[in-house]
């Protein structure tokens, strides 16, 4: 399966759990993978016929202040656009393996939201390599932070590395 693919498997899925669901039940979702639970989505079946469960948790450790539904879900309905913009306009995507482990990506497209003046950075990873068939899609807030610092050291016109 190529990237691309992939990346729009894993949209309609956090689209069609939060954003076409009621709101009660993806709320529920919502409350679910904040508390750090490891929460089943559905299961898809592959070109091949296999199948294979894609999962869903969520971290926000990196978040400013206390994460609410409807936080997430802004952060989440621009994550999603701007997957779904990258895919459907052919960019590249770049991709980051996470803890040196490569079957852990981090798909280089942000969701960036301001709630109460304080900016917030949303990623999408996904790890392939399970012992089962699935796919474990893990949303995450980064430090806005690194951004910062690695727009400062980019307009200073030094290296582009955000320091942690």
């Amino acid at each position: 399966m190529s990237r691309e693919q992939f990346l729009t498997i894993a949209v309609n899925l956090l689209h069609r759990a939060f954003m076409q669901e009621k709101r009660t039940k993806a709320k529920s979702l919502f409350r679910d993978v904040a508390e750090g639970k490891m929460v089943p989505l559905t299961n898809v079946q592959m070109e091949d016929k296999s199948t294979v469960r894609f999962d869903l948790s969520l971290d926000h450790s990196e978040y400013g202040g206390s994460l609410n539904f409807g936080a997430f879900r802004n952060s989440l309905t621009t994550l999603l656009g701007n997957l779904a913009n990258a895919v459907q306009e052919k960019r590249e995507i770049s991709t980051f393996s996470a803890e040196g482990n490569v079957e852990n990506m981090i798909f280089g497209v942000t969701g960036v939201t301001v709630e109460r003046d304080v900016p917030s950075v949303m990623v999408l990873s996904a790890n392939i390599g399970g012992r089962d068939a699935a796919v474990q899609l893990r949303l995450m807030y980064l430090d806005y932070q690194q951004f910062l610092l690695s727009q400062q050291q980019d307009d200073d016109g030094e290296a582009s590395t955000a320091v942690s």
